[in-house]
């Protein structure tokens, strides 16, 4: 029997890029600061959870709005946010850009 092909890997610090440039719906970052410079490197993880579940969701064939939708209810029933008016232009750009990273799953060792 052929041995199982081995599972691709996130990489994390792209979907970070991602997630912090496109959605971060607390708006932790200032203009021009990087989820991985300076102060910001304390809570880099922050959305970690909520974009790594999109992220394997999308994988997995997830219909693309229902993953905005997830991002839309984290953002607003888990975090407690009200809805602004970009809150589902900034989950369909993330959802958008996950799907366009070509480069976000790894399958080296």
């Amino acid at each position: 029997m052929a041995p199982l092909p081995t599972p691709p890997k996130l990489k994390l610090s792209r979907l970070r890029d991602i997630g912090w440039s496109l959605w971060d719906p607390i708006g932790l970052l200032g203009p021009n600061q990087r989820w991985d410079e300076g102060e910001a490197q304390a809570f880099a993880d922050e959305y970690d959870t909520c974009l790594i579940e999109a992220a394997g969701l999308l994988r997995r064939g997830i219909p693309d709005q229902d993953v905005v939708e997830l991002l839309v209810r984290i953002e607003t029933a888990h975090m407690g946010l009200a809805q602004q008016p970009d809150t589902y232009e900034r989950a369909r750009s993330t959802v958008d850009a996950i799907k366009a990273d070509k480069n976000l799953w790894s399958h080296s060792e």
